[in-house]
């Protein structure tokens, strides 16, 4: 699956994993971020701390119409920050970081926090 976008030059097609690898890069540089959580286990009732190469697992992009763009990040939280201040900043260098690098226009990045893990000082 791709995502198609349009240009005076012709047509440029990035795959969903690039644009997942992308959020989830941006994801985890931000404060507050422990790490992503795979979605994949959430029946189970377990959360996996993803490493730095899994960073596109805990994200899931949607396509509802040729326009709409839609991100959905299982993300891990550190112990001691507000949740709703991490969420917040997430999606906002989320959206920010597509358009800059890609011009991608997203409509929603919705947040599932599926953990708070205890950091080593």
């Amino acid at each position: 699956m791709t995502i198609e976008m349009n240009t005076k030059f012709g047509n440029i097609d990035v795959s969903k994993e690039v644009v997942a690898v992308i959020a989830g890069g941006a994801a985890v540089d931000c404060y507050g971020i422990v790490g992503m959580a795979s979605q994949k286990q959430l029946k189970d009732g377990i959360t996996d701390l993803l490493g730095k190469e899994n960073l596109g697992r805990g994200v899931v992009i949607r396509e509802k119409e040729a326009e709409e763009v839609h991100i959905d990040m299982y993300i891990i939280v550190s112990y001691g920050t507000k949740i709703s201040e991490v969420a917040y900043n997430v999606q906002s260098k989320v959206k920010y970081q597509l358009e800059k690098m890609l011009g991608l226009k997203v409509d929603s990045v919705n947040i599932f926090v599926q953990g708070v893990r205890v950091t080593n000082l």
